[in-house]
């Protein structure tokens, strides 16, 4: 009964998915006087975790940001061409920018901990346990 729990899966993909973030950011901040270098970032996690085929799944979408699927963890970094500015050196890595990054991406982790701990608690509010 208690197998298959999509919403532990969805917190532990969404927290995966910020980790992964936060060292993509941690990345671009460590280059940030390299030449040449071109900031990256990862896609969203409604975009990476997004079912493919929705008839798929038994779950029904409730509205637009609903998430109803199985994560898969193959989220590719993707390069960043729409900068419209870069320093002499080519550089396009803007310090403000990744600090607004870092900040989403540990919203984005506390939050798949608050659905985690919600979910815990929900369960063991059901098994009788508080």
């Amino acid at each position: 009964m208690f197998q298959n729990l999509a919403v532990f899966e969805s917190a532990q993909a969404m927290a995966m998915h910020a980790g992964q973030r936060q060292a993509v950011i941690a990345q671009n901040v460590a280059n940030a006087d390299t030449p040449g270098y071109v900031a990256r970032d990862l896609p969203s996690f409604i975009d990476v975790y997004a079912p493919v085929d929705a008839s798929a799944f038994s779950q029904r979408a409730t509205r637009l940001s609903h998430m109803n699927g199985s994560p898969s963890n193959n989220a590719e970094v993707m390069t960043e061409q729409d900068r419209t500015f870069a320093s002499p050196d080519g550089n396009t890595v803007s310090l403000e920018t990744e600090m607004l990054r870092a900040t989403e991406a540990k919203r984005q982790h506390d939050r798949s901990l608050a659905i985690y701990k919600s979910a815990l608690n929900i369960l063991r509010s059901s098994l009788g346990r508080q």
